[in-house]
C-alpha cells in the first residue's frame, strides 16, 4: 500500500514545481533521488579533477621506491663485501705492477736487443741483422717491433725461440719464415719479435 501511495505522489508532482527555491518542499524521494545524483557528481568530478592526478603520483612513487630498494641493496651487498673487494682491489693492483714490470721502458731496450742476441749466440744462431721498426701505439701500450734474420739449424732455431720465451720482459715472436740456407742443414729465418711498453709512462 505505502508503494502505490509513493508512486502516485510521484506521478502527481510536476517538473515545474520543483525549483531551488522550493527546494525545501521537494518530496522526501525526489530530496533522496538528487542527494544521491550530487553525490555521484561531486564523487566523479573529485576522482577526476584530484584523486586521479594523485593515483598517477602515487604510482610514480612506488615506481621510485622500487628503483630505490633496488639501490640500496647493491650498496649494501658491496658495502657487506667491502672487505673482500680492497683485498680483491689489493691483489690486482700487485699483478698489474708485477706485469707492468716486465714491460720495458725506453731506456731498457737496447738492453733487451742484447739479451735477445746473446740468446741467438749461446743458440749457436748467425745474425744476417736486427734491426727496431717504427713504433705502434694502442690503447694502453706501445708495441716495438724488432726484425730478426738469422741462420742456424732447425734445433738451433727452437733453442732461441724458447731462449726468447724465457725472458724476464715479455716479448712475442710473430711471422715465422723459414727458408733452406746456404750451408748444408741450415735454416735462414726472418722473425718479428714485439716488445711492450706501457702507454702510461709517456
Amino acid at each position: 500500500m505505502a508503494l502505490a501511495d509513493l508512486s502516485k505522489s510521484l506521478q502527481e508532482i510536476q517538473l515545474s514545481d520543483l525549483t531551488l527555491e522550493n527546494i525545501g518542499s521537494w518530496p522526501m524521494p525526489v530530496k533522496a533521488g538528487a542527494w544521491v545524483l550530487a553525490f555521484a557528481a561531486a564523487c566523479f568530478l573529485g576522482y577526476n579533477q584530484h584523486l586521479k592526478d594523485m593515483q598517477a603520483e602515487l604510482d610514480q612513487v612506488r615506481t621510485s621506491e622500487t628503483e630505490l630498494r633496488t639501490q640500496f641493496e647493491a650498496k649494501a651487498f658491496q658495502v657487506a663485501n667491502l672487505d673482500a673487494l680492497r683485498a680483491q682491489l689489493k691483489e690486482m693492483e700487485e699483478q698489474f705492477g708485477a706485469l707492468l714490470s716486465q714491460l720495458p721502458k725506453d731506456t731498457e731496450v737496447p738492453g733487451l736487443l742484447e739479451d735477445i742476441t746473446e740468446k741467438g749466440v749461446d743458440s749457436g744462431l748467425k745474425f744476417s741483422s736486427i734491426a727496431l721498426q717504427g713504433e705502434q701505439t694502442a690503447e694502453f701500450y706501445v708495441e716495438l717491433p724488432i726484425d730478426i734474420n738469422l741462420t742456424g739449424t732447425y734445433h738451433d732455431l727452437g733453442a732461441f725461440a724458447s731462449g726468447v720465451a724465457g725472458l724476464p720482459r715479455i716479448v712475442t715472436l710473430h711471422d715465422f719464415r723459414i727458408a733452406p740456407g746456404g750451408s748444408s742443414g741450415e735454416l735462414s729465418m726472418q722473425i718479428t719479435a714485439k716488445t711492450y711498453r706501457y702507454k702510461g709512462e709517456e
